[in-house]
């Protein structure tokens, strides 16, 4: 089960190569995916332009999703949430509206042929405008009932206030159209207790630094707050210094309801499978740690209640 998953920041070389044959593996490992170590989460995110000026037409979009279920497949994924931010993709002949069609349209081809379930997620960012959110959320609104599951806020958390997306968000709250948001990556635990109580999402991208506040991991505890983690990710946005710095097993200690993620398959350049061994190596994990992310994930996620059993069935007989 994967609940963060960027769908602009997870692109192979292959599909890179298929869009645009000038770009060379090599010139990919430089301009796609980041080192190991950035230094902070801004210096992280140059990266996605690159992916994003591929990103612009109807058959780019539609190899893009094909390329992710590959992906997904090979990690053997029964479940993915994928968000992606629609305006980014309005830089040609598409709009907004065009793109999360055409991305529907694909996911729902691709999960039929994969046998992997997905929903949809659109992300507004940090730097756009209180209308660019607004239309975001309505898009939510008008593709309701499709695989377009919640509204998400990304970007640049540190760079950029929450106030001008405030509106979008009592937006979805009227119409009970379901939220997440960033917080607690580039900011610490003020930053999750502004988002908590200005868009009172029902889970936090990434939010690990809530760690640094006792009373903010009591509130999210209480209020069965999911938190989406990622850990390499977080070390690579210069967050931790090691993976054993990083607080994933604590927050797990103290039963915060979470799940595990790659965030940007890409950028990041890795898989769930390697997540979790990375966790197996330096926290021990085994498969009773996995098992309950993954059915905290199915908890959290934005799955009829029907197909959510049918999947915490899967997970239960796979894990023996």
């Amino acid at each position: 089960m994967e609940l963060h998953l960027h769908l602009d920041c997870s692109l192979s070389y292959n599909v890179v190569h298929r869009i645009d044959p000038s770009i060379t593996e090599e010139v990919y490992q430089h301009d796609f995916i980041a080192p190991a170590k950035c230094t902070n989460l801004v210096d992280f995110l140059t990266r996605a332009p690159q992916s994003i000026a591929l990103m612009q037409t109807e058959e780019q979009l539609r190899l893009v999703v094909f390329d992710l279920f590959e992906q997904l497949q090979r990690d053997h994924l029964l479940y993915a949430e994928i968000r992606f931010a629609p305006f980014l993709h309005t830089n040609r002949c598409l709009s907004a509206e065009q793109v999360v069609e055409v991305i529907e349209g694909a996911t729902s081809q691709a999960c039929t042929s994969t046998g992997i379930e997905a929903r949809l997620i659109l992300c507004t960012l940090r730097h756009f405008s209180t209308q660019q959110s607004l239309q975001t959320v309505q898009l939510v609104e008008r593709f309701r009932g499709t695989r377009v599951a919640a509204l998400d806020l990304a970007g640049d958390e540190a760079g950029f206030p929450i106030a001008p997306h405030i509106p979008a968000y009592q937006y979805a709250a009227e119409r009970n159209l379901p939220c997440i948001a960033h917080a607690g990556e580039a900011s610490g635990p003020q930053s999750v207790w502004e988002t908590l109580r200005s868009l009172h999402p029902s889970r936090i991208g990434h939010g690990v630094r809530s760690i640094e506040d006792p009373a903010l991991i009591e509130h999210l505890w209480k209020e069965r707050i999911h938190l989406e983690v990622c850990p390499t990710s977080n070390l690579q946005t210069n967050m931790y210094d090691t993976f054993a710095d990083h607080p994933i097993n604590r927050l797990y200690e103290l039963g915060i309801a979470l799940s595990v993620n790659t965030d940007t398959r890409t950028i990041t350049d890795i898989t769930l499978t390697q997540e979790y061994e990375k966790l197996h190596q330096f926290f021990a994990w085994d498969k009773q740690h996995f098992l309950r992310c993954n059915l905290e994930a199915i908890r959290a996620s934005f799955l009829p209640e029907t197909i959510k059993q049918q999947l915490a069935a899967q997970l239960q007989a796979s894990y023996g």
